[in-house]
């Protein structure tokens, strides 16, 4: 496992989890996650301009997207195998010093770190033509009860 270090541009750290797919005898696909990576990153609430400017249907919801950036494309493991981003979780975001900074208050993870799916990922191009980080907007997973 791979831990990278913090620094002023990235002073969070996450956990990056990809699945091993399995079918069941009956067709279900069973996904057992494994730890790849501790990554260097950044995040915030996404705010008002990450909404939608038309809504078709308004419900009255929770916004719960989180928007940040990593150093290195989180789509490639270790191995590098490439997964597509609803293959991957992100889950205990904490501070240089270990404290959380999400986690639940209530369900089958209270106490525990905040699981959330890649809504997306893009590289962001410098202007020397190089990758400089990766732009993701993440939102907390609506299945909590994912066994890690």
């Amino acid at each position: 496992m791979i831990c990278e270090t913090t620094d002023f541009v990235y002073p969070l750290l996450a956990d990056i989890y990809y699945p091993i797919v399995e079918q069941g005898a009956y067709g279900n696909l069973k996904r057992q996650w494994v730890l790849d990576r501790t990554v260097a990153c950044f995040f915030n609430p996404a705010g008002r301009k990450f909404k939608q400017d038309v809504v078709i249907n308004p419900s009255i919801t929770i916004d719960n997207s989180v928007v940040g950036r990593v150093r290195n494309d989180i789509t490639e493991n270790n191995g590098n195998e490439l997964y597509s981003i609803t293959n991957i979780i992100i889950t205990n975001i904490r501070d240089k010093t270990g404290n959380m900074i999400y986690n639940e208050s209530a369900g089958p993870r209270k106490g525990q770190a905040t699981i959330f799916e890649i809504s997306t990922s893009n590289p962001i191009v410098g202007p020397f033509g190089k990758v400089d980080y990766y732009k993701l907007v993440i939102a907390r997973s609506d299945n909590q009860a994912v066994d890690l």
